[in-house]
């Protein structure tokens, strides 16, 4: 078929048997919308795209497929919570609109394209302050030179994640015990998840 990627046709044959007919029905879906659509892999999944801009992506995973339309300013946040794209967690075509208002959704996204329109980019949350540092914990750092240095280097976020570990401590023989293995940690340059950073 003509503007049909092979690339596409191998993702669909590769993805499991229930996701096969969904990745289908959207690809035609998005075809009948915008039949001067461009098919190619982004991010190793298949988009649409319509002047440049993307239309339309999809993905397949282990047990749900995904479909987002970024101009599309409608959709269940709910389902977009549970799963990428606007249209949630998809396991079967009865997940999908019916075909119809797919197709006019497809279609109002490529007038917006057309139109101009750009996606807004989401604010972005200003950085949490460094954390207070609990009088205990700064005098145990205070008396070992390299983990004074250390700590000061750490970003606010692996400070944080120090102090909070100590404030959680519910008994004082916790607390010392986690202030003791903290500045050892420290001193050595270690974040406090350390172990966890090459899992």
């Amino acid at each position: 078929m003509a503007g049909h990627d092979p690339r596409i046709d191998a993702y669909i044959a590769k993805a499991a048997p229930f996701a096969r007919p969904i990745l289908e029905h959207l690809r035609s879906a998005v075809h009948e919308a915008c039949p001067g659509v461009e098919e190619t892999l982004k991010w190793s999944a298949p988009y649409f795209t319509h002047r440049g801009k993307n239309l339309a992506g999809m993905a397949a995973f282990k047990q749900h497929a995904a479909f987002v339309v970024p101009m599309l300013e409608s959709g269940d946040a709910e389902k977009r919570d549970a799963a990428m794209g606007h249209y949630g967690r998809i396991t079967t075509l009865s997940d999908l609109p019916a075909k119809r208002t797919l197709v006019a959704q497809l279609k109002q996204a490529a007038k917006a394209i057309d139109a101009g329109a750009t996606l807004a980019r989401p604010k972005r949350e200003a950085p949490k302050p460094a954390p207070a540092m609990p009088d205990d914990f700064a005098r145990a750092l205070a008396k070992t030179a390299s983990a004074k240095m250390h700590f000061a280097a750490f970003t606010p976020g692996k400070q944080r994640e120090y102090v909070e570990w100590i404030a959680e401590a519910r008994q004082a023989t916790t607390r010392e015990r986690r202030i003791a293995q903290a500045v050892e940690w420290i001193s050595e340059g270690k974040a406090r998840n350390w172990k966890y950073q090459n899992c």
